[in-house]
């Protein structure tokens, strides 16, 4: 009989029984939970469009407001390249871009857990002595938890998108002003050199009445001086020019040395302005006014989120512990039955929050105040939307008040001065200062019509800004 037990046990080594091995229970428990963890989360209401996933909000440009350049294509063309290649809009995209990554991690299950434990003194059974326990155990997060997280991470991403709207809004503000400002520079120059030719004019007349015997040399000096202020004046408009043509190639992404060709305003269009529409519609379709919005939702979705995490949570493992047969004399001479039979278990655990309730009802009360305080910074944007909305509209009203008195009034008058002035200077009824005097005026006449004309396209762009898209323009316009 002992004989018997010797062999049986001599043909017996010392390794792990059962009919598999350690590396084959591995994999077999791995893909068990594998196929837990999957099954876990088909219960969640996810979208088609990703293995439950929520569905990603939609692409900046796909809600891209309208882009007014009011009939120039000029100014549209460099609008589209601002929009494709400025570096501030392509920063806002990939901020976008990576939001859209945190639903997937926020909303996946932790990862397993795999344990071995080795006994350094194995423990005794009946059938043998237990020598390895090789355990794999799996959480899932309280019921509704996943999904809340993904939504929370999907209205950050709604946030992101309209930040993205927001931000090519504003360079196409800033591409307008930069043009603007050119247009305004080339045309100041263009009167300046129309100053300077009759600033000429009027030296040679002065001349012509100092070699008639009528003037004084001092005329033709003074008109000598007010010439060479011609020129420094045209230099600081070139120098104007010069940074303006660097604000708008940074727009562009160009080099600053990039030249930009000579700007021809063109007509200037007339807006319908209606106070209370323009407020409407900025609160609609400006892109902060719809981030704060966004931003309330999903303060209202961690609101959710913070009250579900007093939920317990849940976790579910297996788990195979290795069993060497019986190597007493007892048990080799009479093997129980299921000797060396290794061991198979499956745990279950939940979580007591119970015990945490002071931890959990602070995050509820955090939660609620960053809702509060996301629903009074909507508020706030909406006030300084409807703010921004009527100052810019009475500005834009009052400019037209200014250019119609200028055209209507100003202009005739100092154009009709200038005349009358150099006729009487010529018959000599008037001196150099009178018909200086009379030049000044029509130079600052024309230099304050033209500052107002760009002075109104900047401020329609500001109002198209304040509302979120183009301005509707007066018929006939």
């Amino acid at each position: 009989m002992d004989a018997d037990a010797d062999s049986r046990l001599a043909a017996r080594p010392l390794q792990y029984t059962g009919g598999m091995g350690l590396r084959r229970h591995t994999a077999l428990f791995v893909a068990l939970l594998w196929g837990s963890a999957a099954a876990g989360g088909a219960g969640q209401p996810r979208s088609a469009t990703g293995p439950g996933r929520l569905p990603p909000p939609p692409a900046p440009a796909e809600t891209a407001p309208v882009r007014t350049a009011h009939g120039d294509p000029r100014l549209a063309a460099l609008i589209a390249e601002a929009l494709d290649r400025n570096p501030r809009i392509r920063e806002a995209q990939a901020l976008w871009r990576a939001s859209l990554q945190q639903g997937p991690q926020v909303g996946a299950l932790p990862d397993p857990t795999l344990a071995v434990t080795q006994h350094a003194r194995s423990p005794e059974t009946r059938v043998g002595p237990r020598t390895t326990l090789l355990s794999v155990t799996q959480q899932f997060p309280g019921f509704g938890k996943r999904d809340l997280r993904e939504r929370v991470a999907a209205k950050a991403a709604e946030v992101r998108a309209e930040l993205v709207q927001g931000r090519r809004a504003e360079v196409v503000r800033l591409v307008k002003h930069a043009y603007y400002d050119l247009g305004y520079v080339d045309r100041a120059l263009a009167i300046s050199r129309e100053e300077e030719e009759l600033l000429r004019h009027s030296e040679v007349l002065a001349r012509s009445r100092y070699a008639q015997g009528f003037g004084q040399q001092g005329g033709v000096l003074r008109f000598q001086t007010e010439i060479t202020r011609a020129l420094h004046r045209r230099e600081d408009l070139r120098r104007q020019r010069v940074d303006a043509e660097a604000a708008l190639n940074a727009l562009l992404d160009r080099a600053a040395s990039s030249p930009i060709p000579r700007v021809e305003l063109g007509a200037r269009p007339a807006a319908a302005f209606d106070g209370d529409a323009l407020a409407a519609a900025g609160g609609r379709g400006r892109p902060e006014v719809r981030a704060a919005a966004r931003r309330v939702e999903g303060a209202e979705q961690e609101v959710a989120l913070a009250r579900r995490q007093r939920r317990p949570d849940f976790s579910v493992g297996v788990a195979w512990g290795a069993v060497l047969g019986r190597r007493d004399p007892a048990g080799r001479a009479a093997p129980p039955a299921g000797d060396g039979k290794d061991v198979y278990s499956v745990m279950v655990g939940v979580s007591l929050p119970l015990f945490r309730a002071a931890k959990y009802d602070a995050g509820v009360r955090e939660a609620a105040a960053r809702s509060a305080a996301a629903r009074a910074a909507h508020r706030t944007t909406v006030n300084e939307t409807e703010r921004a909305v009527r100052a810019t509209g009475f500005r834009l009203r009052s400019i037209e008040r200014q250019i119609a008195l200028f055209e209507n009034a100003l202009l005739p008058q100092a154009e009709q001065s200038l005349i009358a002035t150099e006729a009487a200077y010529v018959a000599g009824g008037a001196g150099v200062l009178d018909l200086l005097d009379s030049q000044r005026v029509l130079l600052d006449v024309r230099f304050g019509l033209v500052r107002l004309d760009v002075d109104y396209l900047k401020t329609l762009a500001d109002l198209e800004r304040s509302v979120g898209g183009g301005a509707p323009e007066a018929a006939g316009s």
